[in-house]
């Protein structure tokens, strides 16, 4: 009787889970089409892959099914196990593409000026969330977005704080608007404070713009515009340590949400969760694989086969296919699923200051980076 149901859950799940994965498949194509429109005008230079994400494209495709064709009840179930189960499995992945000891390459220096606007990205949004009086959950994606990584750290953080799909759509596309305006024109705005200056000029980049694959983008037009190839491994290895911060910042943040709601009385937060519920358990396995990356980049370096048995290309290939399969098919699988889950009128309710929060932040960040690039820029080597 038990097997049977089991068997009959699990047979539930299959037409959601197949329709957020055709979502995802045109997504990814979609975000390739975007990116081939983008190299054949010229706005981005040879070589470099879509700065919109795949996933980005799958929630916009996911929300226009929604709302146009409607979504019968057969496919539910499978889209919130999507949401909820492919998200952790796909943050968990991730911890294989970040190794620990490029956080090392930038030195004293250059670890206290990321967590600054770490700081301040997360800070000015919480402040102008509550002067503006907008939704906390919104505001604290936002702001995990803004500060680290943009989209993971905003899927990372919503199962914590239990955000809307609304909200999760919101922030996601706060993050991709900024992140792309500061990809197309930071590496201008870099060249002509820091000319000269490739380490400044990289580390401005890494700092400054919120995505992963933004920052490679506006690395790689930097380079194409002023030929220069260290501003690229700058930007890439700061943008690696930043996304390492989530360990910490996604339990903080959730801790700030929690204690605030308590705190005024709005009952939005609800009461304060013990410790260990901010730490989240897909969070501590992200960490296992970072830690696992570390060590196999180690012994591979040192001993030419990572963990003693697997040549220093054969680990490459391991945790790239496993860490793009995250990103790709987890994360993705998720977001095609909160795409499908998203109901327009919802929209109404949120209103157009939450845009103007995420400007804030992002020129916050961009202002603080410049400043203490400026000042202290010169003190770190790489």
């Amino acid at each position: 009787m038990n097997n049977r149901r089991f068997d009959k859950s699990w047979i539930g799940l299959f037409p959601g889970l197949l329709l957020s994965l055709i979502v995802l498949l045109a997504g990814i194509y979609g975000a390739e089409a975007i990116g081939a429109a983008l190299l054949a005008a010229g706005i981005l230079p040879e070589g470099s892959s879509s700065p919109i994400s795949a996933i980005f494209v799958a929630i916009l495709l996911g929300i226009i099914i929604r709302n146009t064709v409607g979504l019968p009840e057969l496919f539910l179930s499978g889209i919130g196990f999507a949401v909820k189960y492919a998200l952790r499995a796909g943050i968990i992945l991730l911890g294989l593409r970040l190794s620990l000891t490029e956080a090392l390459k930038l030195g004293a220096w250059g670890l206290p000026l990321i967590i600054a606007c770490i700081s301040v990205g997360l800070f000015v949004t919480l402040y102008f969330t509550a002067k503006l009086k907008q939704s906390s959950r919104l505001g604290t994606l936002i702001a995990t977005g803004t500060g680290i990584c943009g989209i993971t750290a905003i899927m990372a953080t919503a199962p914590v704080i239990k955000a809307k799909e609304d909200e999760i759509s919101y922030a996601v596309a706060n993050i991709t608007i900024f992140g792309l305006l500061g990809m197309l024109f930071y590496p201008y705005l870099a060249h002509a404070f820091f000319e000269g200056e490739p380490v400044k000029a990289g580390l401005f980049l890494g700092t400054a713009i919120h995505d992963t694959a933004q920052v490679a983008g506006a690395a790689l037009i930097y380079d194409q515009m002023y030929d220069s190839k260290t501003v690229v491994d700058v930007a890439t290895i700061t943008k690696l340590t930043r996304n390492v911060f989530i360990i910490a910042v996604i339990p903080f943040v959730s801790y700030l949400f929690f204690r605030n709601g308590r705190k005024n009385g709005t009952g939005q937060a609800g009461d304060l969760p013990k410790w260990y519920k901010l730490f989240p358990l897909f969070i501590l396995g992200f960490l296992l694989l970072s830690l696992l990356r570390t060590i196999g980049d180690a012994t591979a370096a040192s001993t030419g086969a990572a963990f003693g048995f697997l040549s220093p290309a054969d680990w490459e290939s391991f945790y790239s296919f496993w860490s793009s399969f995250g990103s790709t098919y987890g994360l993705g699988l998720a977001m095609a699923g909160v795409g499908l889950s998203t109901n327009l009128k919802i929209f109404k309710g949120l209103g157009i200051k939450p845009f103007y929060i995420g400007l804030i932040a992002a020129l916050s960040v961009g202002a603080v980076s410049l400043l203490l690039i400026s000042l202290f820029g010169g003190f770190i080597k790489i």
